[in-house]
């Protein structure tokens, strides 16, 4: 039995295109083309909101449960800062607050939240070095244990992670990629020293996906039933991955979920169910004993498990080749600030909004829950069209910087 837990939630919020697409002037200076792609008073809008219902009792919860043993790791995508920063440094001095409990580790995401990865590795790894400085700086503790966008891991993506000198990652424990081996153990890839701690698929989706769904033959789940589940899992160790905005955003208050959490503590205790962090888990179960040998196509903890979420429709397909070309223009400028921006429009969210195209279910269904309010005006043919012309309208804006 799974004497051991892990939890780890990660907090993000995209920066999101302006639809309908608007042309970039001629002499644009790249200072100003990202008024042009961006739409800043929309992410500020759902920040707030988010905020109010989930950041702020969210973190109060959270801070209350460690003072009372309950551990927890936290990754934060630099889009979020930033945003915190800009808007909402109250916000962003509460999670400083509940970071700075030893019962809280800080772990390093991809900072733009986006498939730098498949585009540029070295990119992706100057990326996650400045991602853990900067991480390190503004909350005041070392980082050592990474994740990357969407919990993505492949072959390439782990080799680059052990580069940059991390102990440990997280990646989604499905079979397809773990073959015959159970997600409840902490495994390293064939002769290579960074761990893998890797996602219960079913448990973390019991409370992240499912909690609220009426429909749910567990529904509603109490504390005493999950914990018994999670304590009577075989292996070493259970590791939950939530999005922070589950607590309040996804799942609201009237859904019990800020009742749920405390009341899961409490019965894990009494089960004997031990908390670890990530780093702990690395250390005291990392010794080497299991092996994966990690998959050249990844794994994301996003629909099926693979990059079928982002890459499964045609419209996502296509965004996906303007990303790497806009990526690519940029990088022929040789300016960093358009580069910058080029990263920035590599965001994943910008496929996630667009998984419904051609597809119905659950997945769909989520899809659209995060795809803005505003966009639906446009249409569903719309979103597409406009979404494509903003990624048009900053590859031609390159052309005077290209020459």
């Amino acid at each position: 039995m799974a004497e051991n837990l892990v939890v780890y939630t990660v907090v993000h919020q995209p920066r999101r295109l302006k639809l309908p697409a608007q042309m970039i002037p001629p002499k644009t200076s790249p200072e100003k083309m990202p008024d042009f792609l961006f739409d800043e008073a929309m992410d500020r809008r759902y920040f707030e909101k988010v905020a109010t219902f989930a950041y702020t009792p969210a973190g109060a919860m959270f801070r209350d449960m460690t003072k009372r043993g309950w551990k927890m790791a936290i990754g934060f995508s630099n889009s979020f800062l930033l945003q915190a920063e800009a808007w909402a440094p109250k916000v962003l001095e509460s999670f400083q607050r509940l970071c700075a409990s030893p019962n809280v580790e800080v772990v390093c995401v991809e900072p733009y939240h986006s498939w730098l990865l498949y585009v540029d590795i070295l990119a992706f790894k100057e990326a996650m070095v400045h991602a853990r400085e900067r991480l390190e700086t503004l909350f005041q503790k070392p980082v050592t244990v990474t994740d990357t966008t969407e919990m993505f891991m492949s072959n390439d993506v782990y080799f680059a992670l052990q580069q940059c000198g991390f102990t440990g990652a997280f990646m989604e424990g499905r079979a397809w990629q773990l073959g015959w081996r159970e997600p409840t153990r902490v495994y390293r890839y064939p002769l290579q020293r960074l761990a893998l701690l890797c996602r219960h698929h079913d448990l973390s989706d019991d409370v992240g996906y499912r909690f609220s769904n009426r429909s749910w033959s567990e529904y509603p789940l109490k504390a005493e039933r999950y914990s018994g589940w999670v304590s009577e899992t075989w292996g070493d160790v259970v590791t939950l991955g939530w999005d922070f905005e589950t607590f309040g955003e996804h799942h609201s208050a009237n859904s019990g979920i800020f009742t749920f959490m405390p009341a899961l503590a409490a019965e894990l205790k009494t089960r004997k169910v031990r908390m670890m962090l990530p780093s702990e888990a690395i250390a005291e179960l990392g010794g080497g004993d299991f092996e994966v040998p990690v998959n050249e196509y990844g794994t994301t903890w996003a629909g099926e498990g693979g990059m079928e979420f982002f890459l499964g429709n045609s419209a996502q397909q296509g965004i996906f080749r303007l990303m790497h070309h806009a990526y690519s223009k940029a990088r022929l400028t040789g300016d960093p600030r358009l580069v910058e921006i080029a990263k920035w429009l590599l965001q994943s969210d910008n496929l996630h909004l667009i998984q419904w195209f051609s597809r119905w279910g659950p997945e769909a269904e989520v899809s659209a829950y995060f795809t803005p309010d505003e966009w639906w005006e446009l249409g569903a043919l719309g979103i597409l069209r406009e979404q494509q012309r903003v990624y048009i309208n900053f590859i031609r804006a390159l052309d005077e910087w290209a020459r």
